[in-house]
C-alpha cells in the first residue's frame, strides 16, 4: 500500500514539473524583432539585417528590403535570418546593433538606408570577417563590404511625368521624410518630370507644394502635411518619406472614402495594395521603387555561393529594372502609359539623362 501511494506520488510531481516547465515564458530578446532558425542551424549561412527609423512593416524601405532576405529563404532554404531595429537613431546606436549581430557570429548583415554609411565604414573594419551589404550608402573601401546604391532619380522622373498627364487640378505636391541625398535624388528627379512634362508633352501641372517631415517614422506628421496639401487644391502627392508616407497614404484614403477622390504617388515598392480604401480601387497613382528587395536577394546569393565580391560599389537603374514603376498601373491611362513606356526606352538607351540637383533640373529643359 505504502509503496503504490508512492508510486502514485511520484506520478503527480512529475506531471506537476511537466506543466510548470510548459507554462515557463520564453526569454525574449529587447533588441530582436524577428529571429527564425532551423533545426539544423549549424549548416546555414547567417544574414541580419539592422533596419533604419522606421519600421520592419513600413512598408517601404525597410520592409522591401527584408522581404527581398525572406523570399531568399523560403527560396532555398540555405539561410538563417534575423533583423534588429536599433534604439536610437545616432550612428552610435547603429554601430551598437550592428555589433549584436557580430556577435551572434552573423556571416552577413545588410543594413537599410543612408544613415549607417559611417557606422558600417568603421565598423567593417574592425570585423573583417563579416560581410556587410549597404544600401543606399558608399563604403566601397572597405573590402568586406559591397556597397549598393540606386537611380533613384529615373524612376522619379517617370513617376512626375505620370502626374503631370493625370492632375486634374494642375497642383502637385512631395513629401520628404529627411533631407539626404537618396531622397534628393527622388525630389529632382520627380521635379524634372512635371518640367519635361510642361515642355515636351504640353502638360500645366506645377509642384506647388514641397516639404520634409524630418522623419521617416512621423505617420501624423505625414498625414497633416498631406492634409494640407489637399486642402489647398493639390490632387497629387508624391512621397519619398518612409513611415511618414502611411500618414499621407492614411489621409488620401479618408478623403477618397468622402467622394474627393486624390492621389499618392509611393515609394521604395508598389504601394498600391496600401492604398486600397474601397473593393479593389486604391489611392496609389503609381509608386517610384527602388527594388531593395531585389539587391537583398542577389548578395545574399553571391554570399552563398561564394561569389561575394566587397569592395565594390554597384548602382542599379532603369536599364537593368533595378528602378522603375510597378508593371501594372491601373490608374494610369492607357495613353499615359504608352507615353511612360517611350520616355523609360529613351533614358534607357541614355537619350535622356535624368538630372539628380537643383542645378543640373535648372539645365535639364535649356
Amino acid at each position: 500500500m505504502k509503496k503504490k501511494f508512492l508510486i502514485n506520488t511520484l506520478f503527480v510531481l512529475l506531471i506537476i514539473s511537466f506543466l510548470l516547465s510548459s507554462c515557463k515564458p520564453v526569454e525574449q530578446n529587447k533588441n530582436t524583432e524577428n529571429d527564425i532558425k532551423s533545426d539544423d542551424s549549424s549548416s546555414l549561412l547567417k544574414v541580419g539585417m539592422v533596419t533604419d527609423s522606421g519600421t520592419i512593416d513600413d512598408k517601404s524601405f525597410n520592409q522591401g528590403t527584408w522581404e527581398g532576405i525572406e523570399k531568399y529563404r523560403t527560396d532555398t532554404n540555405k539561410i538563417e535570418t534575423k533583423y534588429l531595429k536599433p534604439q536610437g537613431m545616432q550612428p552610435s546606436d547603429y554601430k551598437k546593433t550592428i555589433s549584436t549581430l557580430i556577435d551572434s557570429k552573423y556571416d552577413l548583415i545588410i543594413t537599410s538606408g543612408f544613415m549607417f554609411e559611417e557606422p558600417v565604414k568603421e565598423i567593417s573594419k574592425e570585423f573583417e570577417d563579416t560581410s556587410f551589404v549597404l544600401i543606399d550608402g558608399d563604403a566601397k573601401e572597405s573590402k568586406n563590404v559591397v556597397s549598393v546604391s540606386f537611380a533613384a532619380e529615373e524612376s522619379a522622373f517617370l513617376a512626375g511625368i505620370s502626374a503631370a498627364l493625370s492632375t486634374k487640378t494642375n497642383k502637385l505636391g512631395f513629401v520628404g521624410g529627411q533631407a539626404i541625398p537618396p531622397v534628393k535624388d527622388f525630389e529632382f528627379g520627380f521635379k524634372a518630370g512635371v518640367k519635361y512634362a510642361q515642355e515636351k508633352l504640353d502638360s500645366k501641372a506645377k509642384i506647388e507644394y514641397s516639404q520634409y517631415a524630418d522623419s521617416f517614422d512621423d505617420v501624423a506628421k505625414g498625414k497633416t502635411i498631406a492634409s494640407t496639401m489637399y486642402s489647398k487644391d493639390v490632387d497629387i502627392i508624391f512621397h519619398a518619406a518612409g513611415g511618414v508616407g502611411t500618414g499621407v497614404i492614411t489621409e488620401a484614403k479618408e478623403r477618397a472614402l468622402k467622394d474627393n477622390l486624390v492621389y499618392v504617388i509611393g515609394v521604395d515598392k508598389d504601394q498600391y495594395s496600401e492604398g486600397i480604401y474601397k473593393d479593389d480601387k486604391s489611392i496609389i497613382l503609381t509608386s517610384a521603387m527602388k527594388r531593395v528587395d531585389m539587391a537583398a536577394y542577389r548578395f545574399i546569393d553571391d554570399k552563398v555561393n561564394n561569389k561575394f565580391e566587397g569592395g565594390t560599389q554597384i548602382k542599379l537603374s532603369l536599364k537593368d529594372e533595378g528602378v522603375g514603376l510597378p508593371e501594372e498601373n491601373p490608374n494610369l491611362s492607357k495613353e499615359t502609359i504608352d507615353e511612360i513606356a517611350k520616355i523609360k526606352k529613351e533614358v534607357v538607351e541614355g537619350k535622356i539623362v535624368v538630372p539628380k540637383s537643383e542645378e543640373e533640373v535648372e539645365k535639364f529643359l535649356k
